[in-house]
């Protein structure tokens, strides 16, 4: 891990993707002064930013321009995947630039969470049937989760029912090697791993985003539930201020009236959503996410330094998330998905 851009995000990090610029495979650009960082992935000629830059709020505006004077001279534009509202506010848009609206993120305050989800039967159903079913969630620490052989197992498991190959960039899975300033909370049944959840730090928010919740072939329903409830309780001793589980793309929640889509994307994004499903669930998703009652939703979105968002950008995108073509694994899903057939076809062990 590099120790200078990690200082600087437990620092300055405030979007809740800020630690997941320290995943592998992601290049960093540091101002000249050294209190900027920037963490991007290059495609097509795009530098893909993984969320926005870090640094003090009042030299956003200084750090972004020297980013993107220096990305043009290396014949680069840029792209910021997941910023929030603070850098569209900070920076501003202005005719060189354009932003899509990707989607909507839903965040807790970690002190009323208990109120919140407790006061919904459904949900305390959902905690008493894994805790029914012999299931212990458990935090371990940075040094016992590094590389476990039984986390490993779970993550192994619950990749295998995933419609794509496993995807990188913001939702690197292999964080189990370096497992740094993160928080595991671990689902055991009966003295085994079932499941974990992974909490990457947003520090200058003092929060908590949930990286990760995974759940291998033997956990029980509910253990996904108890896991979060679990760690966000956690965390809300802890004293933390803002809990948020990410990105739900594509989700609206009121939020689409505060852009204007091309004409191209408002045609593709619904037809995306719609017909995407074997591959990506979104609105499983948006609705999992949903039932924990969230305090607010909060839009994200990719803001380019072009006039017009082009399908270039959004080429640049994805395959910053597949790392090949997205054609590609979009055929590898398809092969994936007729080999999991297969499989349970023969060995009827699949997820409960």
């Amino acid at each position: 891990m590099d120790e200078t851009a990690r200082r600087l995000v437990m620092r300055y990090g405030w979007n809740a993707t800020a630690y997941q610029v320290l995943n592998k495979g992601i290049e960093h650009w540091f101002s000249e002064a050294g209190d900027g960082l920037v963490g991007f992935v290059r495609h097509k000629h795009v530098r893909v930013v993984a969320g926005a830059p870090i640094g003090p709020r009042e030299r956003l505006p200084g750090i972004v321009a020297e980013w993107e004077e220096a990305s043009s001279e290396a014949g680069e534009r840029v792209c910021y995947f997941g910023a929030a509202d603070r850098l569209r506010e900070a920076v501003g848009l202005h005719p060189g630039s354009s932003i899509v609206l990707l989607g909507a993120q839903p965040s807790w305050d970690p002190a009323r969470w208990h109120e919140t989800v407790h006061a919904y039967p459904s949900l305390r159903a959902q905690f008493k049937r894994a805790s029914n079913k012999n299931v212990v969630v458990r935090e371990w620490s940075s040094e016992k989760a590094t590389d476990h052989p039984e986390l490993l197992r779970c993550l192994a498991e619950w990749l295998e029912t995933r419609g794509l190959p496993p995807l990188h960039f913001l939702v690197e899975p292999e964080t189990l090697h370096e497992v740094g300033d993160r928080r595991i909370f671990v689902a055991e049944k009966d003295g085994e791993a079932v499941g974990f959840v992974s909490m990457a730090p947003v520090p200058a928010r003092n929060g908590w985003l949930t990286e990760q919740f995974v759940r291998g072939f033997d956990a029980p329903n509910g253990t996904i539930e108890l896991m979060l409830d679990t760690a966000i309780e956690a965390v809300a001793f802890s004293g933390a201020d803002y809990v948020t589980m990410g990105l739900v793309p594509l989700a609206d929640h009121g939020l689409q009236a505060r852009v204007t889509h091309p004409w191209w994307l408002r045609i593709l994004l619904p037809w995306v959503r719609a017909h995407g499903r074997r591959f990506y669930n979104f609105d499983g998703l948006d609705a999992f996410k949903s039932k924990f009652r969230p305090h607010a939703w909060e839009p994200l979105y990719a803001i380019a330094n072009e006039p017009v968002f082009s399908p270039r950008t959004l080429y640049a995108i994805t395959e910053a998330f597949t790392a090949r073509p997205p054609l590609v694994a979009v055929g590898l899903g398809l092969l994936r998905a007729a080999r999991q057939e297969i499989r349970w076809a023969f060995h009827p062990r699949r997820p409960r």
